[in-house]
């Protein structure tokens, strides 16, 4: 009898969308391939809500993946996708060039039309974060919590003038020790720390053959990668240990779970604290990557139809 109850319980489907689920989270790390160069792959962020310092109140943060180094430039708010567009082009590629791809979350900016038909043209591959999912762009996100602390460390008592320590914070954040890096990201682009204060070193006029300097180069480049992978394997470890490995095929029938209060455009819940907790059952159409699947929505419904594996 308990192994009747225990295949019933499995197979309803009021069960199945109404209760709590109390196993570990679906989906297993799946970090973002290594890049092979700097200057190639970038994620970007806005740190919004900011009070008006010099007429701006937001920060656009760019960090480069593979030497860390980071850029932090001043916006004044509302702006539109053409604006940002034009920030980019005159704060970050006039100095590193085109980027290969651009990681970012679902901003109504990164999303619009015209940022993503300009950067097809530029052959600029955007990867968005998928639904409910922001970790994709963890980077950033870490990024912002580190300048938001040292800015709010420096400007606590006058916080309308986080702009006059905005370059500072860049530097600041820069000329740290990386632990993914075993050095700061100034070193790992540079090649030497800044100055910070600190009483000038004579230079060594030895003179190096250009292939040596060279070879020494790409050896400094190669030590970054293993850094680079030994820490995402670090990290996926770790993370591995608190998740699930769960796996879909295209067709299967999934239930998703939503936002209550955010998403009515696929389900309408007038009351959503007694709502079910999934909907659906809704047709899986696509694997995009090794955790995020596209289903098939009802037609009018406003939710970007990929989801990582944790939310169906």
């Amino acid at each position: 009898m308990k192994q009747d109850v225990d295949s019933f319980v499995k197979q309803c489907v009021v069960c199945q969308q109404a209760k709590h689920t109390n196993t570990l989270p679906a989906g297993l790390l799946a970090p973002l391939p290594t890049p092979e160069g700097a200057w190639q792959q970038i994620s970007m962020d806005f740190i919004k809500g900011l009070p008006l310092s010099h007429s701006f109140n937001v920060i656009l943060v760019v960090v480069y993946r593979f030497i860390k180094y980071a850029h932090f430039v001043p916006l004044k708010h509302p702006f539109t996708a053409p604006q940002i567009a034009q920030v980019v082009f005159d704060n970050i590629v006039k100095l590193h060039s085109l980027p290969t791809s651009i990681v970012t979350d679902r901003d109504r900016i990164f999303v619009s039309a015209f940022w993503k038909e300009l950067f097809k043209l530029y052959d600029i591959n955007l990867q968005l974060s998928t639904a409910y999912h922001p970790q994709t762009d963890g980077q950033t996100e870490c990024v912002n919590q580190c300048l938001e602390m040292y800015l709010r460390c420096d400007v606590y008592d006058s916080p309308k003038k986080w702009h006059s320590w905005l370059a500072l914070a860049e530097l600041w954040y820069n000329s740290s020790f990386h632990s993914s890096l075993q050095c700061s990201p100034f070193m790992a682009l540079y090649e030497y720390e800044p100055r910070i204060g600190a009483l000038p070193q004579v230079p060594d006029h030895t003179s190096t053959p250009v292939i040596e300097l060279a070879t020494e180069r790409q050896l400094h480049l190669e030590a970054l990668k293993v850094h680079l992978s030994a820490a995402q394997n670090r990290m996926k470890t770790h993370a591995d240990k608190q998740m699930s490995d769960r796996q879909f095929q295209v067709g299967d029938q999934v239930l998703l779970k939503l936002q209550p209060y955010a998403q009515s455009s696929v389900v309408n819940r007038p009351f959503p604290k007694l709502a079910f907790k999934y909907f659906g059952p809704y047709k899986v159409l696509e694997k995009i990557g090794p955790a995020a699947y596209r289903l098939e929505l009802p037609p009018g419904s406003l939710v970007h139809s990929v989801f990582h594996i944790s939310q169906p």
